[in-house]
C-alpha cells in the first residue's frame, strides 16, 4: 500500500490530508499558516510539517512510508518560493516525489471537470477560473499592496479606518470600534495603528470576525464595509467570467476561504451580487477539499 500526503496552505492555516493508494482518506489535520511570500519559507514550512506529523502520529506511521505529495500553497506562484518549498519538503520525506502547486490551482483541481471558478477569499483573495475549452484565468491574489480587495485583510484594515474616523469627527468611539479595541484589548487608536504598521496580518485578518457579528447585528459600519467588500470580490469573479466568456454560461462557482459562512449578511451580499452578474450560475461547494485534490495531484 502507498500512501499520500495532501495539502492546502494559505495566509490563515494549513490543512493536510494522509491518503492510502486507494484515495482513502486516513487521517485529516491542521495547522498554523503555510503562505511564504507572507510568513516566510522557514515559518511556513514548519506548519507544513506539524500538519503531516500530526497526519501521521494520528495513523501510527512513520514518514518513510510517504510515496507521493501534492502541495497546494498560497504563495508558491513565484518560481523561487515553489521552489525552496519543494526543496524543503523534499528534504524531510527524501523517499516521496513532491509535487508543489498554488493554492487556487489545487482549488480548481477539486472542482472536478468544467467550466468553474472558485473565489478564495481568506486573509487574501482571488478569483480562479476555467472554462469549457480548458482555458484559464486568474484575478487577484498578489498581496495586500496591489491586490486582496474584498479579504479579512481589506475588510479588517477598512473597518479601523472607519472607526479611527468616527472618533475623530466625535471625539468617542462607535460600537463597532469598541469591540475592535476590545479584540486587540486595546484603548488608545495611535497604538492600534501603529501595531497596524509593524505587524498587519496579526491585526486586520483577525477583525473579520467581529466585523461579521457586527453586521449581522445590524451594525451599520459593519454592513458598509461588507458590502463594500462583496462588491470587490464579486468584480474578481466578473474578471475571470469576462475574460473566459462564462457571463451567460452555466458554471459552477465555489466559494472558500475563512470569510466564507462566517456572516449571513455577507453571504448573502455577495451571492445576490454574483447572481445579478450571472444568471446562470450555480452557487456550490467543492466536490472534495483543496487538500485532496492537491494528494491526487501527487505524482508517485
Amino acid at each position: 500500500m502507498r500512501y499520500i500526503l495532501g495539502f492546502d496552505g494559505g495566509g490563515t492555516k494549513t490543512e493536510c490530508v494522509l491518503m492510502n493508494s486507494d484515495h482513502q482518506i486516513l487521517a485529516r489535520t491542521y495547522a498554523g499558516p503555510s503562505n511564504p511570500s507572507r510568513i516566510g519559507v522557514e515559518v511556513a514550512f514548519r506548519n507544513v510539517e506539524e500538519a503531516a506529523r500530526l497526519a501521521l502520529q494520528e495513523v501510527g506511521l512513520a514518514r518513510g512510508v510517504i510515496a507521493a505529495i501534492g502541495a497546494g500553497l498560497a504563495g508558491t506562484a513565484k518560481p523561487e518560493m515553489k521552489q525552496r518549498m519543494t526543496m524543503a519538503l523534499q528534504m524531510s520525506f527524501p523517499t516521496a516525489s513532491v509535487t508543489v502547486l498554488t493554492d487556487l490551482e489545487a482549488a480548481l483541481a477539486a472542482a472536478g471537470e468544467g467550466p468553474a471558478i472558485v473565489l478564495v477569499a481568506g486573509t487574501g483573495s482571488a478569483a480562479f477560473g476555467r472554462n469549457a475549452q480548458g482555458q484559464i484565468h486568474r484575478a487577484g491574489g498578489y498581496g495586500p499592496a496591489s491586490s486582496d480587495e474584498g479579504s479579512a485583510y481589506d475588510i479588517g484594515r477598512q473597518a479601523i479606518a472607519a472607526a479611527v474616523d468616527t472618533r475623530k469627527k466625535t471625539g468617542t468611539d462607535s460600537a463597532l470600534g469598541q469591540l475592535i479595541l476590545a479584540l486587540l484589548r486595546c484603548t488608545e487608536w495611535p497604538v492600534v495603528q501603529h501595531r497596524a504598521q509593524t505587524m498587519p496580518d496579526d491585526i486586520f485578518p483577525p477583525l473579520f470576525p467581529v466585523v461579521a457579528a457586527a453586521a449581522d447585528s445590524g451594525d451599520s459600519t459593519a454592513r458598509e464595509i461588507l458590502n463594500h467588500a462583496a462588491a470587490q470580490l464579486a468584480s474578481l469573479i466578473d474578471q475571470v467570467a469576462v475574460r473566459l466568456s462564462l457571463r451567460q454560461t452555466n458554471f459552477l462557482l465555489a466559494k472558500i476561504g475563512g470569510t466564507m459562512g462566517r456572516s449571513v449578511f455577507f453571504d448573502a451580499q455577495l451571492d445576490a451580487s454574483c447572481k445579478q452578474l450571472f444568471p446562470q450560475v450555480q452557487i456550490g461547494a467543492l466536490p472534495i477539499s483543496p487538500a485532496e485534490a492537491a494528494a491526487l495531484a501527487a505524482k508517485y
